[in-house]
């Protein structure tokens, strides 16, 4: 099962993430959340990391500007997580992880007909587009979101804690985290490490 850790702000949180073994590490560059990093910021970061890969996250931002970002930082994947277009998909640069949010007509034929490698699926929170840290009705969603064809990342209140039932209702190709990983809003490399442990013994 792949991990990704997102909402990066530190090469400190960065590159313990990717020695703990995480696949994949996200930088939000929506300006209006609170683990906004700016581009050259995570220029910086993504230069001294080595394995592990990079996606930008963007919330209905105009594609010139999200691929001129995936240049400028060198990132491998951008992650949509707005209500963007199929149209402005196949305009990205990079691989797609496009974003959808459980209860927010969200469906599987949809999920499915986008331009997108990866399906992104977090909980709904009205007015907030993600990174709430609440867990959406796993059971419930289990079955509509196994209709989904494309690889899987479920996100949405994952922790060290949880991650286990996660893989178990799922069986996803990966799992999406950010919140579970913070100690007063920041990055806890003691949890990023506990997290990684969690994800072993749950696989």
């Amino acid at each position: 099962m792949r991990v990704k850790m997102c909402g990066m702000k530190t090469i400190a949180a960065a590159r313990a993430a990717e020695e703990a073994g995480a696949d994949y590490v996200g930088f939000i560059f929506a300006e209006k959340s609170r683990r906004y990093i700016a581009p050259e910021t995570a220029r910086e970061i993504v230069r001294q990391l080595h394995r592990v890969q990079t996606v930008g996250v963007f919330v209905d931002a105009p594609m010139d500007t999200v691929n001129e970002i995936a240049e400028l930082v060198g990132l491998d994947y951008v992650q949509l997580h707005g209500h963007e277009t199929a149209d402005m998909a196949l305009r990205a640069s990079r691989p797609v992880i496009k974003a959808y949010r459980y209860g927010d007509d969200f469906s599987a034929e949809e999920a499915n007909a986008y331009p997108a490698e990866i399906i992104l699926v977090d909980s709904y929170v009205a007015g907030a587009a993600g990174g709430t840290g609440t867990a959406f009705g796993w059971q419930e969603a289990a079955r509509e979101i196994a209709r989904v064809t494309k690889p899987v990342l479920i996100a949405g209140g994952i922790t060290a804690e949880n991650v286990g039932e996660a893989a178990a209702v799922f069986h996803p190709f990966g799992v999406d985290v950010s919140g579970g990983l913070e100690e007063d809003g920041e990055k806890s490399e003691a949890k990023i490490r506990a997290f990684m442990e969690a994800v072993r013994k749950s696989v």
